[in-house]
């Protein structure tokens, strides 16, 4: 693993939204398609990788998340599905090799890593709050996940 702090620019996106139980991410991931379609029927290209962002992580309650991809300018969402900008500046970033079912173990090295640099995670709470997943293997060209490449990024304060 070998952690680095990357820029990143606004990034206007349209995304799935959902609020799952922990163990239910998988079922809801399968509902990617959706959000192809939709962007299909509105002539969206997307110019980006998918990626998952974590909008609150409760354990007990339920996490919202959104299965996104960027797009080229902003966009209205409809439904489930919403449009937003990924908010631009500094994160801590490490590419993971391997299952999406192992990203626990690598995000808590990439946390570790981050708190011994004094790092400061912008997110009020829970550090998770703060994490994109962004998948850079498309499943129908690699469908063996323990080969698929995914990049984890933590928005940093300042």
């Amino acid at each position: 693993m070998e952690p680095t702090i990357v820029e990143r620019e606004d990034q206007p996106y349209v995304a799935l939204r959902g609020k799952v139980a922990m163990n239910e991410i998988g079922q809801f991931a399968s509902r990617t398609p959706e959000l192809f379609s939709w962007l299909a029927a509105r002539t969206i290209d997307p110019i980006g990788d998918v990626f998952f962002k974590y909008d609150v992580v409760d354990m007990e309650n339920g996490l919202v998340i959104e299965i996104g991809v960027p797009v080229e300018e902003r966009h209205h969402g409809e439904g489930e599905i919403v449009a937003g900008v990924l908010p631009g500046g500094r994160y801590a970033s490490v590419t993971h090799f391997g299952h999406p079912d192992k990203l626990y173990d690598a995000t808590g090295d990439l946390l570790a890593w981050g708190d011994e640099q004094g790092l400061e995670w912008d997110v009020d709470g829970d550090k998770w709050g703060s994490r994109l997943e962004v998948y850079k293997s498309d499943p129908v060209e690699q469908p063996d996940m323990d080969t698929w490449e995914t990049e984890l990024l933590f928005r940093l304060r300042g």
